[in-house]
Formats: C-alpha cells, sequence, structure tokens
C-alpha cells in the first residue's frame, strides 16, 4: 500500500492531535485501598487502634501546595516504651506515602511538624509504630479550597 503525500499529512495529524488531547492521562489518584495496603506494609500486618497518637491539620486548607501538618506521640519515650517511626499519607495524592519520621529513646519526645501538598479534599492518616509493636492510627479530613472561596 502506498500512501499518498496528502493521507500520511492526514495520519500525522490525526495522530498528533490524539496525542495532545484524547491519549493523555490526567493524574491517578490514589484511593483508600492503596493507602490501607501502605499501613499494612508499614506496620506488617498489625491492625491499628486510635489512641496516643495526635494528629493536626486545618479543616480547610485555602492552598493546598503548603498545608501544615503536625504530629504528636504520647510516650515516655524510654528504651522499653517508645515510638519507633511515624508515617503520615494523603489519601487522594497520586502517591499516598508523603513522610516517614524515625524516633529514638534519644529524641526526647515524639512529635515532627511539615507542610504538605494536598492535590484535593481528602483524609491525612498519621499512624505510629511502637517499640512493642503496637500500632496507633489517627484521621483528619483537610477540605482544599481553590483560591480560598472556602468551597
Amino acid at each position: 500500500m502506498k500512501l499518498t503525500r496528502r493521507e500520511a499529512l492526514v495520519l500525522s495529524a490525526g495522530a498528533a492531535l490524539i496525542a495532545f488531547a484524547g491519549g493523555r492521562a490526567g493524574p491517578a489518584f490514589a484511593g483508600a485501598a492503596e493507602t490501607d495496603q501502605a499501613i499494612k506494609d508499614f506496620t506488617g500486618g498489625t491492625e491499628p487502634q486510635s489512641g496516643r497518637i495526635t494528629l493536626t491539620a486545618p479543616e480547610i486548607a485555602e492552598n493546598g501546595n503548603t498545608v501544615p501538618v503536625s504530629v504528636y506521640v504520647e510516650s515516655p519515650m524510654t528504651a522499653e516504651d517508645h515510638v519507633a517511626s511515624v508515617m503520615l499519607l494523603a489519601e487522594g495524592n497520586p502517591n499516598p506515602d508523603v513522610a516517614t519520621f524515625h524516633f529514638t529513646p534519644m529524641s526526647g519526645e515524639a512529635t515532627a511538624t511539615t507542610r504538605m501538598r494536598l492535590a484535593k479534599t481528602q483524609n491525612v492518616v498519621a499512624v505510629a509504630k511502637m517499640s512493642d509493636g503496637s500500632v496507633y492510627v489517627d484521621r483528619k479530613e483537610v477540605k482544599v479550597t481553590i483560591g480560598g472561596c472556602g468551597g
């Protein structure tokens, strides 16, 4: 089969249009299933309990690019009883894993503050793994507004 110059031009224009408009995939957002799997991987299958961990995040974030988040875990921070690590997750981001903080008894207290980018209104999850193998979780929903309109 021999293509004419006009047919080749039409085919290449069509391919360029598909690649530019129709074939471009948007960001794939994580969901509760991906977040639950990340928590299971982090905890080794131990079921998280509520309590001992406090996640602080704004109820409404006017700018999803810099959302302040802090986490505090109640612990004596002794060699026998301390926080080993804390993981932060954002359920609606393309990759739910945001940060993991590691602690030792020499840390004094298990607290961390950071800023994260949130793609849309979603749950932010903090999971604390203790030295004795117990796991604690706290969740907060953060509404991300566009242009600070509160909607």
